[in-house]
């Protein structure tokens, strides 16, 4: 009799559409049994091993050479493809990309305060909103001229206007499903994660160039550069200033992550076939997850060390969904996929680029 370790992918797939309703997102169709933990922790260990370990060694590359770990993950990730086609992983890697990644996205909300926020004062944050909203209609526009989808168009824009790679994982999670959504996350976060890259390196050099302060130079990086450790790393090499006002206002950025998430999920239920069009969805429980923890953040209920481990636990949640991310996609998928998506999604980056350096010096 087989086990729940010899299953193949289309066992896995509907195992995990079952998985799906304890993570807030609707049932695709009826499961025909509910798998008890024992039983799903025994499916799924193979899978989560083998996305951990490549997360380990790209956490381990990412130290060594200082580059994105995201972008390691995902690479490492594509080149162990074959271990998702069949056999004992694909079950794990399905739970990697789906509830791993939804814990990563919520404790994501342990390094906002509102207090963080509201410190920037008012013209930053009306800066910050503006800037991802124009942003997102901005990919809404392009997508069909590119001849994307405006799903696509909503996900690269979100990832570039929000924060990176953990926006794109995030936003991919709500969308409709096909047979393209996975490889188009996949390109998402291999350009956003670029991007950011080349951002973090040219962006301080250009705030320089234009004699911009400490503190617009870090409103300039923290409201254009993708990543948060992009950020992060623009901002300190500028000045310990410019660094925490870049730090506060990419946070900004991340805070708008759920109010958006949940906005993009809304839209999709209503243009569903059969969804109920006056019917307003449940927000997904990462999403809650993520909100419950900024407020009790705010509230300053967490020590340092419980921030600090849940953000170190996010940070390995989202690496492991990646590399298992990038174990469902092929390289001859994203290779076929041509330049035009990327052009959208640098035409995007030097949108929100534009778009936040042209309010900071009309601000002079």
């Amino acid at each position: 009799m087989a086990s729940d370790l010899d299953t193949d992918t289309s066992q896995a797939r509907a195992m995990f559409r079952s998985l799906d309703g304890l993570e807030g997102v609707p049932e695709v169709s009826p499961a025909p049994r509910r798998l008890s933990l024992i039983d799903t922790g025994r499916a799924v260990y193979p899978g989560v091993l083998v996305a951990l370990t490549i997360a380990l060694a790209a956490t381990w590359l990412s130290q060594h050479y200082n580059a994105p770990v995201m972008l390691f993950g995902l690479l490492l990730g594509m080149a162990f493809h074959f271990l998702h086609e069949e056999g004992r992983c694909v079950a794990g890697i399905e739970f990697s990309s789906k509830a791993v990644l939804r814990l990563g996205v919520a404790l994501l909300g342990a390094r906002v305060t509102a207090e963080q926020i509201m410190s920037l004062g008012p013209a930053p944050i009306v800066m910050v909103i503006a800037a991802v909203l124009s942003t997102l209609a901005l990919g809404l526009i392009l997508a069909p001229v590119f001849g994307r989808s405006r799903a696509f168009g909503v996900l690269a824009s979100g990832a570039v206007a929000i924060c990176g790679a953990s926006a794109a994982l995030a936003i991919a999670s709500v969308l409709p499903r096909t047979k393209e959504s996975e490889r188009d996350t996949i390109l998402t976060v291999v350009t956003v994660t670029a991007l950011s890259t080349v951002a973090m390196i040219l962006y301080p050099v250009l705030a320089a160039r234009l004699g911009l302060t400490e503190v617009q130079a870090g409103m300039f990086l923290g409201g254009t550069i993708h990543d948060v450790a992009q950020v992060v790393g623009a901002g300190y090499s500028i000045s310990p200033a410019a660094g925490d006002v870049a730090t506060y206002v990419k946070l900004l950025r991340v805070a708008l992550l759920a109010p958006i998430v949940f906005g993009i999920s809304i839209v999709v239920a209503r243009s569903t076939p059969g969804a109920g069009k006056g019917r307003i969805p449940a927000p997904p429980l990462f999403l809650v997850g993520f909100v419950i923890l900024v407020v009790i953040n705010s509230l300053g209920v967490l020590p340092k060390f419980a921030t600090t481990a849940a953000s170190d636990v996010s940070r390995w949640c989202l690496v492991t969904a990646i590399a298992a991310l990038g174990m469902k996609t092929s390289f001859k998928d994203v290779a076929a996929v041509g330049w035009k998506p990327i052009a959208m999604m640098v035409g995007a980056t030097a949108w929100i680029g534009a778009f936040v350096l042209g309010a900071i010096l009309l601000a002079r």
